[in-house]
């Protein structure tokens, strides 16, 4: 095989003559990068058309992306034929989870992601009910010495913040526990929190009223800074959810970010219309709502999810309690089925994770076979799963329409986001049976709804990935290639760009994805991730 461009220049120590518009300069007189990326087609994160360019790299940063880069780099990549990109930013990600475990954060690496906003659902790492973060500054100070491979940016989680505050009751808070939470609000955005978010649909966020929530939200409104809610209902009521968050941010004056927007059970799916239309005539008050959408018609949450809000007051041992309530235990199972009848019954939830290493069988059933299996009802099998796992089983429920999802992913406020965990095909982040939308989502958005279903083009599709997520939590410096800003790029065939990850087989990477630089530090090679330890990835926080 004759040697590349790149290995001449090193074997050569940089005395290789190279012809530049005609002229005729010794390599040794040329001005030097530390990167070089030639000949790709750059899409630029703006949405603009590509256009063939070089993006050259000096201290973790970009210096120029021009036709034909003069500069010789002490690295350089060959981009012809392929698409050079701003690393992908995940606006609503779980991938802290593992981080501390395993923090090559192989997953998110792979699928062209070099930036991660956690702290998603109301629930982020500080401020910690325990002992482990008391502040951001804490947390971000252990991010930084991690050295994962991507950066880290987190929301603060309101529903952290109750549990800290108030406890798992519901209940409303008192005049001083509500002074304490917002107390703790504006300590995390001085340390860098980009963000505040809820889980209105998990405990303890659900009890916190919509007094509650706009106080706890306009701290936000100085730091230019979104309110992120996935919302109390998705289904039945989700344009009453829609409404709700909407009046958080009317009444604290923030802007709106709407959690993994989606319309649940084949009865509300013809209610994608009216959702857009909320949306749309929010903005119109002048209300700066957007939302986020990972590109798959299942969902994950946790199994205790088909229960009742009320079932699961005051914390998992009171709720495994009223399971075997003589009377509150009938009404639990009635909406439970009622739920469960909502999203196309037993056969459309499959279990993803349990604690019980003897009911680790079950991960990746169905719970329809699942209690078969195991001669219950499917009920039965649902609750005696719970005690058994301490009411820690997490399942995907499918229930979402291809079709409704083709027009979130191209509606102008909508972009993309994973939801997911960091995971590895080997090693501690290997656990369970994931949603594979935690190794997969960025790569399916370009080869599912760009190339095979054209919901969108290429351009508009990297920009929900990269400069608008960007500007939401005003990561100012990503997102972008342009000059001066970090260089954190990513390098994809679009033409074989896809996830390999299913809902059967999860633990798969995705292919097409060639390079991936985090600032400006080469983190895949030729399709493969450089395993580098420590990363290149930091906590990053909010600027212009």
């Amino acid at each position: 095989m004759s040697p590349s461009r790149r290995d001449i220049l090193r074997l050569t120590g940089g005395v290789v003559l190279a012809s530049i518009g005609g002229g005729v300069l010794t390599a040794c007189s040329r001005r030097r990068a530390d990167l070089v990326i030639r000949g790709g087609t750059v899409v630029d994160g703006t949405g603009a058309a590509g256009f063939e360019a070089d993006v050259v790299v000096n201290a973790g940063r970009i210096s120029r992306v021009a036709p034909r880069a003069s500069e010789v780099g002490d690295d350089e990549i060959d981009a012809r034929g392929m698409i050079v990109a701003p690393g992908f930013i995940d606006i609503h990600s779980h991938a802290d989870g593992s981080l501390w475990d395993d923090p090559r954060m192989e997953s998110v690496i792979r699928q062209g992601i070099t930036t991660v906003v956690v702290g998603a659902d109301g629930s982020s790492r500080a401020p910690s009910s325990g002992d482990r973060f008391n502040t951001f500054s804490e947390y971000f100070a252990a991010v930084d010495e991690a050295k994962p491979s991507v950066n880290v940016a987190s929301m603060i989680g309101l529903g952290s913040v109750r549990s800290r505050v108030v406890g798992p009751d519901d209940r409303p808070a008192t005049e001083e526990e509500l002074r304490q939470m917002v107390a703790l609000v504006e300590q995390a955005l001085r340390d860098g929190a980009c963000g505040a978010s809820t889980g209105l649909e998990y405990t303890p966020g659900a009890f916190a009223s919509l007094e509650e929530l706009i106080e706890l939200s306009r701290p936000l409104v100085s730091y230019r800074l979104p309110y992120a809610s996935h919302m109390r209902n998705e289904d039945d009521r989700l344009l009453e959810a829609i409404g709700e968050a909407i009046a958080v941010a009317e009444g604290a004056g923030c802007s709106l970010q709407i959690s993994h927007l989606k319309t649940q059970g084949p009865r509300n799916w013809a209610s994608l219309d009216d959702a857009f239309a909320l949306v749309e005539g929010a903005n119109a008050r002048g209300v700066d709502a957007a939302f986020d959408r990972y590109p798959y018609i299942a969902y994950q949450t946790g199994l205790t999810n088909l229960f009742p809000v009320s079932s699961r007051d005051g914390g998992t041992a009171r709720f495994l309690e009223r399971l075997d309530h003589p009377t509150q235990s009938r009404a639990i199972r009635a909406a439970v089925l009622d739920k469960v009848a909502l999203i196309g019954g037993w056969g459309n939830v499959q279990i993803a994770r349990v604690r019980n290493e003897d009911d680790k069988v079950a991960e990746g059933q169905r719970m329809d076979a699942y209690a078969q299996s195991v001669s219950r009802d499917p009920y039965v099998a649902t609750v005696e799963l719970l005690k058994r796992n301490g009411g820690s089983v997490g399942m995907l429920g499918f229930a979402m329409s291809e079709e409704n999802l083709d027009r979130i992913l191209a509606h102008p406020k909508g972009m993309v986001c994973s939801d997911g965990g960091a995971f590895a095909v080997e090693g501690p982040a290997r656990s369970g049976q994931p949603h594979p939308r935690g190794l997969g989502s960025f790569p399916r958005v370009l080869a599912r709804y760009v190339r095979e279903r054209g919901a969108l083009t290429l351009e508009s599709a990297v920009h929900k990935m990269s400069a608008y997520p960007a500007s939401r939590v005003r990561l100012g410096d990503r997102g972008r290639l342009a000059e001066g800003l970090a260089a954190d790029v990513v390098v994809f065939d679009a033409d074989t760009v896809a996830d390999q990850a299913t809902f059967d087989d999860p633990f798969a990477y995705p292919t097409g994805i060639s390079t991936v630089v985090v600032n400006g530090s080469v983190a895949v090679r030729d399709g493969e991730h450089t395993v580098g330890i420590p990363g290149a990835g930091k906590a990053v926080r909010p600027s212009d």
